[in-house]
């Protein structure tokens, strides 16, 4: 628990470091070159084509920041993810959250092929009150996750991680809270539902 806390602390004070800046504030360019090392897992223009690996494009700039904060701090594990942000300082923090919050959000190119399940999604979203956190239409703000059209089996992953407390960094106490008594049925619901926005 110690271990924890002072793992958020540390990703806490390189925030305030960072500052936040605008995104006016951040190079944008360089922040796409520098996220060629982005693409191999999360696709080109931040569209992941990859099972588990999410969608970035069109998140929000402070969460991307956030996250990869959490990453570099520990505080937020992927054995993919840690060499990366070993790699990067916080200017490039900065430039990859403008870039990829530059960027269209992915789209579901596919059809809703089960409304029904759809429905008891939009019911658990409401009943769960996702809205108040990622925003009417899911699209997230700052530092919430845009979730909707993001990859169905993701945010499946997302919601059982939460769930289980495997997931730390950013967001963790909240999303427990609206995670933990989820039933199974309840999460495939959300994640269909929010992927196919």
């Amino acid at each position: 628990m110690r271990r924890q806390f002072i793992s958020h602390a540390m990703g806490a004070v390189a925030l305030v470091t960072l500052g936040f800046l605008p995104a006016d504030a951040a190079d944008v360019a360089a922040g796409k070159a520098k996220a060629e090392i982005c693409a191999g897992c999360h696709g080109d223009n931040g569209i992941s084509q990859t099972e588990n690996i999410p969608s970035i494009s069109g998140q929000p700039d402070q969460y991307i920041q956030w996250q990869l904060v959490f990453f570099r701090a520990g505080s937020r594990k992927n054995e993919q993810m840690q060499p990366i942000v070993e790699e990067i300082n916080n200017e490039d923090i900065r430039n990859l959250g403008a870039y990829f919050a530059s960027l269209a959000p992915p789209k579901n190119s596919q059809p809703d092929d089960d409304p029904g399940l759809s429905r008891k999604g939009a019911e658990a979203a409401a009943g769960r009150r996702c809205a108040s956190c990622h925003t009417d239409n899911y699209a997230g703000t700052k530092a919430v996750a845009r979730v909707a059209g993001q990859r169905e089996e993701y945010l499946v992953k997302a919601l059982r991680d939460y769930k289980s407390g495997v997931r730390a960094g950013g967001a963790m106490a909240a999303m427990a809270d609206v995670a933990f008594p989820l039933s199974e049925e309840e999460i495939e619901a959300l994640a269909h539902y929010l992927a196919h926005l």
